[in-house]
This record gives C-alpha cells, structure tokens and sequence, in this order.
C-alpha cells in the first residue's frame, strides 16, 4: 500500500520555532555550542579584509557574531528568540563590543544593499517551510552588496542526514539531560524531530521541523536570487564535501 502524502498539519509546523527557543532548550544549545574559533579563518577569507559589515543570521547567543566583531567587522546579528539575544548582548556588553542584536525573522530582513558578506551557521537553515525558505534566500540576497559572500553551515543536506540517520539520541551536558527522536516524512522531505530537556525536576518536551534540501537543490535555490555557489566544503580547512559528511560549509557569491 502507498503512504498517502500528509499535508493536513503542515500549517501547524510552519512556525515551530517561535516558541522552541527559550528555556531549558536555548540552556542546553548554548552549552554544547563548539567554540567559533576554527571557523573564524574561513568566515575571514569569505568576507575579505576586517571592516565589513556583517549579518549573522540566526545568530543565537552571538557564537559567531562576537569573535567576528572582536576582528573588526562591523556585526548585525539577527534572531527571534529574545532568550539568545538577552544572552548575547549580555555577552557583548562583558566585552564592550558594539554589535547591533535585532529581533526577527529571517524571512523577513528589513536592510537593502547594506552587508558586505552574511552567514547562517548552527544549522537555522531549513527551519522554515519551503516557501519561507525561498522568502529568506531572497530577503537575504537584497540586503547584500554586489560581490558580498554568504556562509552557510548545515549538517542537515540530504547528503549529510539521510545516510546516517539516528532515529533516537541522548547525551547529559552539564545538568541537563536531553533526549530526541526523529522521524523522516519522506513526501514533505522533512526532519520532524521530538525533544526532552531534563534538569533536575524540570522537564521542557517541544518538537521541531526541519526541511531538506539536496546539494543541487541548494545551489539552484541560491542562483534565483544571484547567489551564486562558489566553494562546497566539509570543513573549515576547505575538504571538499562529499556523500556522507555531517557538515556542509558552502559559500555563494551576489552576482555584481
């Protein structure tokens, strides 16, 4: 028997990710974050010589947003969640770095022509449905200047997850115990993924979505809106990437 095509709660998780971000859940993601430090060489030879400006898109605590700004870029970092971003002016401000935190939604970036380069790290791409994935490449792509490079991150390429998909994990970090269990809706190529936080007596469940795109699916997104793909990479040492990889860096150009 054929599995009939679910599109009946897909309204429902289109906007997952507006009430995700807070709590145990943002506690948890801050503490197993990996330190930016071995990504910051590539971001640099993206983005050309310190000074530029740059918008760090989904930017949570700031992982990225800070030791670029300590490097003198001049940082915007953008996110919904007011949970990261009390934490990541509370960051900056421990530094006395000027960085513009702004709240909102990647689908809907409010700058045009401003940004010297732009990436999207930790893996918020895929967070929206299709259609607000297309809103967000094209939102993205105006407020770059000519020639401005985007750095993305994500571990969740068909490439990358479907080889070597995990069905349930859990890990204790810190005093956190956090526990997952993903299923694939394969007509929707869709990530839907259960999550426990447990501290102590406190138990946090929420579940978040995640769309997945191919390689060339990417690239072919990215050229509607003159990005242009430049570097497919499995590292931040610049391997290129290849079937099975858990991590893709790719880099796109705005055409002149």
């Amino acid at each position: 028997m054929c599995v009939p095509a679910n599109n009946g709660d897909e309204m429902s998780t289109n906007d997952w990710f507006h009430d995700f971000f807070h709590g145990l859940a943002v506690d948890f993601w801050v503490a197993v974050a990996p330190s930016a430090d071995a990504d910051l060489p590539f971001l640099e030879k993206a983005f050309d010589a310190p000074g530029g400006a740059i918008l760090d898109v989904a930017c949570g605590a700031g992982r990225h947003s800070i030791p670029l700004a300590r490097r003198g870029y001049r940082v915007t970092g953008v996110d919904l969640s007011t949970t990261f971003l009390d934490e990541a002016r509370r960051r900056s401000e421990a530094e006395a770095l000027s960085i513009e935190w702004h709240r909102g939604d990647m689908r809907d970036l409010p700058w045009r022509y401003r940004f010297d380069g732009a990436l999207c790290f930790g893996n918020s791409f895929g967070y929206c449905d299709r259609e607000g994935t297309r809103a967000f490449v094209r939102t993205l792509a105006a407020s770059l200047k000519p020639g401005a490079a985007f750095v993305l991150e994500t571990g969740a390429t068909a490439e990358s997850l479907l080889p070597s998909l995990q069905p349930r994990r859990w890990m204790e970090v810190g005093d956190i115990l956090f526990f997952s269990s993903a299923t694939y809706d394969a007509a929707a190529s869709r990530l839907d993924v259960d999550y426990s936080f447990v501290r102590g007596s406190v138990r946090e469940s929420a579940t978040a979505h995640t769309w997945i795109y191919t390689v060339a699916e990417l690239r072919e997104l990215f050229a509607t809106e003159g990005l242009i793909v430049e570097q497919l990479c499995s590292s931040a040492t610049g391997d290129p990437f290849r079937l099975g990889d858990p991590r893709l860096l790719l880099v796109a150009r705005k055409k002149g």
